[in-house]
């Protein structure tokens, strides 16, 4: 007798994510698809206890998947200072000293200001900061999280003054005495956060409930976590073993030495706790940010001629990595958003990839890819490197990319279609919290981009993939999620708008209706 369903979804338009015929229903029992196909077929499943969805007016897609997701960084900030769209440097002192005179925190955090959005775009300095919260430090990160506002208490327990070199691969910004200015890049930022008191574990399990919870409203089933480290995944593991952990999270850790070799020698996650946990890959950072003009440029910045940017790992310590990582089964994800970055580690990868004389798929991957020389764009699919993209930063970087790259090198950033058209994969996410995890935005971005060069874009069925199958290809994961298919995770999502065939401002409109992970209802 065929097996009972648990779940029979019929009706609405399901877009499956897989070449076949037109899928009209699908069954669900303990938590995966049993079947895809008819009507008919499906009801044949149904038994007493058998919940029935009709979907009419929905449009299903399968659980959305994004490939770069910081997920205890995103629930951390939905607790601190939220900055996003502060208007000027006098809102983001108001709005600071406001949240400070509520928190009783030793330390007070907030992210998300960007000095384009302000009628004066510059860096702040912490002088009002300073005088409005002089006892206790704080530290502001820029929406790009590559930049921070320390203010005066902040530098001191730090032990940062005019005297404080500048470290490898960071910038302390100082006014014309010398003196710094609170803002500190890149890795100039470790030095006030080594002092800060890090998050209990208590703040870290609420933490990542909270990002989950986030996810799911977004209709996201499946992240990639760039940099987890041993208190993060031990949060997590709480969660999961308690059943209240509606993700699956392929974590990629730290680029720290004696994490990367506990780990190497514990073997990796693949899958655990049902599929909700994989620990199989590295995270490392080859540059800076863009719009803290860290990011390592082949040219000088067109707003700042004598900055290339920095680089943050050198390209032998990423060939190390990344071959001890061939030897233990450790995936290689290296962030690198400008030209020179991204060459350097192509040219890393192409090394490695040599000496290592094996066709194995190895699935290397570029956090970001954002400008991408035109000779170097092809190396992408010769290499089997997947780009990891994020589509809304074109979309939130369009009120300053200009002026830092010139009108040439504009043409070169955000390369989704030339990398398409080249025959790279490329995996689509936020990057949340540096944006929200509003995969509205991603689809929107990927396929409209600034409205006005449709030739740069995705298609909507490539945009899609990127959110689905081509992420679970880039997690290795392919096999178990990213499509509606018999034997995967039945993890999907209801729209009420066809992201396929609706007009851009109905997309833009998009609300989730209900997300579904493990055949259940989770939002």
């Amino acid at each position: 007798m065929a097996q009972a369903a648990d779940l029979i979804l019929h009706g609405g338009t399901i877009h499956a994510g897989i070449d076949s015929e037109a899928v009209r229903a699908f069954a669900v029992r303990d938590g995966r698809f049993i079947h895809v196909g008819s009507i008919e077929e499906a009801m044949a499943l149904r038994r007493p206890s058998t919940e029935v969805l009709d979907a009419r007016g929905s449009t299903v897609l399968p659980g959305l998947i994004d490939a770069h997701l910081h997920l205890t960084n995103l629930g951390l900030k939905l607790r601190q200072v939220d900055l996003d769209g502060v208007e000027s440097p006098e809102a983001l002192v108001e709005r600071t000293a406001s949240f400070a005179q509520s928190s009783g925190d030793e330390w007070i955090f907030g992210r998300g200001w960007d000095e384009y959005h302000w009628p004066v775009r510059a860096l702040p300095s912490h002088d009002a900061l300073s005088a409005a919260i002089p006892d206790r430090p704080v530290v502001l990160a820029r929406v790009d999280g590559h930049a921070v506002l320390a203010n005066a208490r902040a530098l001191a327990v730090a032990g940062v003054n005019a005297a404080t070199p500048d470290p490898p691969g960071g910038r302390i910004v100082r006014d014309a005495r010398g003196e710094p200015t609170g803002i500190l890049i890149d890795n100039a930022e470790v030095l006030v956060y080594d002092r800060a008191p890090k998050p209990t574990h208590a703040q870290l399990v609420r933490a990542v409930r909270d990002a989950v919870a986030e996810c799911n409203r977004w209709g996201i089933t499946a992240v990639c976590e760039p940099g987890c480290g041993d208190d993060e995944l031990t949060a997590q593991k709480e969660l999961l073993e308690n059943g209240a952990f509606s993700l699956r999270n392929y974590a990629m850790l730290h680029d720290e030495p004696s994490l990367i070799e506990r780990r190497a020698r514990a073997g990796i996650v693949d899958g655990a706790y049902g599929g909700r946990l994989w620990v199989r890959a590295i995270k490392m950072y080859a540059d800076g940010a863009l719009g803290s003009r860290g990011a390592a440029l082949l040219q000088p910045y067109s707003d700042d001629p004598q900055n290339t940017g920095l680089i943050l790992a050198s390209r032998e310590h990423i060939e190390r990595i990344t071959e001890n990582g061939l030897r233990t089964g450790f995936q290689t994800c290296v962030h690198a958003i400008g030209d020179r970055a991204n060459r350097m580690v192509l040219d890393a990868f192409q090394s490695v990839l040599r000496r290592a004389g094996s066709s194995e798929d190895w699935r290397l991957r570029i956090e970001h890819a954002q400008i991408v020389a035109p000779e170097d764009v092809a190396r992408f699919a010769a290499l089997g490197v997947i780009a990891s993209v994020q589509t809304t930063h074109a979309v939130s970087d369009g009120r300053w990319a200009l002026a830092r790259l010139g009108r040439q090198r504009i043409a070169n950033a955000y390369p989704w279609r030339a990398l398409l058209d080249a025959g790279a994969a490329v995996a689509n996410g936020t990057d949340a919290p540096v944006e929200p995890a509003n995969t509205v935005r991603s689809f929107l971005a990927a396929i409209a981009r600034d409205g006005a060069n449709p030739e740069h874009c995705m298609t909507r069925r490539e945009a899609l993939a990127s959110m689905t199958i081509a992420a679970a290809h880039a997690a290795f994961a392919e096999s178990l999620i990213g499509s509606i298919a018999p034997g995967k995770y039945a993890d999907f999502v209801l729209l009420d708008c066809d992201w396929l065939s609706a007009s851009l401002e109905e997309i833009a409109r998009t609300a989730i209706v209900a997300t579904y992970f493990n055949g259940r209802r989770v939002y």
